[in-house]
């Protein structure tokens, strides 16, 4: 612990630019009972699988009236829910004035198309669908070991409630990763060992991100923000080694060869 001295003559903090997961919501329209059943309709799909994340509201596809959109209302929602809106992208300028009536930032256009999420397809797209990592996901941990910058390697067990994440390349796991569990990488996941847990691939739009498994006994499976649950994974190869890809935006399971 510094002395009193040694605090006075520090900043106190520092700015620094960070790559943060966001998630991100693709507003098409804005009508209070819809917008609740529809969100309500997602967290069912994937109960856990939202609560505590921070939103951006993109308007870049936005067709309804200024006047009917009202963040405060979808703040409150949204937070009913445990979901958490931090921004606005996109969007004209009484939108972006509204926006900032709410006390949310604004952030420029996207330059990209957005990947839907959700197993329909529709309404909600992910930047990477998961909150920002934990300090337990950005600290290092005795299990890794030294690999090339662009990704990393985990060579324990991956508990229920810790989170992995590699923002840079591939994720390389030498272990089970238990149901609870949550591995995230902007390239692929590979997983020696069952794969009980969450995984999510390419989680700023990679769409060529795969995952791999050794057994595929996933809760949930996410690559460029189109996910699969885990009873629509057990269609096909549940409790066998398998690798999941994104085909004309839909995950497809095949077997590992």
């Amino acid at each position: 612990m510094p002395d009193a001295d040694a605090l006075q003559t520090m900043p106190c903090f520092q700015l620094k630019g960070a790559n943060v997961p966001l998630t991100a919501l693709e507003l098409r329209y804005f009508e209070v009972e819809a917008f609740e059943e529809t969100l309500r309709d997602k967290i069912r799909q994937a109960p856990g699988f939202f609560r505590d994340i921070p939103l951006v509201v993109d308007l870049s596809r936005y067709e309804g009236p200024s006047s009917e959109l009202d963040f405060f209302q979808l703040i409150g929602i949204c937070r009913r829910h445990s979901m958490h809106v931090v921004a606005v992208r996109g969007g004209d300028e009484d939108q972006q004035r509204l926006a900032r009536n709410a006390s949310l930032a604004l952030l420029p256009a996207s330059s990209r198309p957005e990947s839907p999420a959700g197993p329909d397809q529709e309404t909600a797209s992910q930047d990477t669908p998961s909150p920002e990592p934990t300090a337990e996901a950005a600290r290092p941990v005795e299990q890794e070991q030294t690999v090339p910058a662009e990704s990393r390697l985990i060579t324990q067990p991956v508990r229920s409630g810790q989170q992995i994440y590699a923002p840079d390349g591939d994720l390389i796991i030498l272990a089970p990763v238990q149901a609870g569990a949550e591995v995230l990488a902007a390239g692929n996941i590979h997983v020696y060992g069952p794969l009980r847990g969450r995984a999510l691939a390419g989680v700023h739009g990679r769409h060529t991100a795969r995952v791999f498994c050794q057994s595929l006994e996933a809760e949930l499976v996410s690559i460029a923000g189109h996910y699969k649950i885990s009873e629509d994974l057990q269609e096909k190869g549940w409790k066998a080694p398998a690798q999941i890809q994104l085909k004309e935006n839909v995950l497809a399971v095949s077997p590992l060869a």
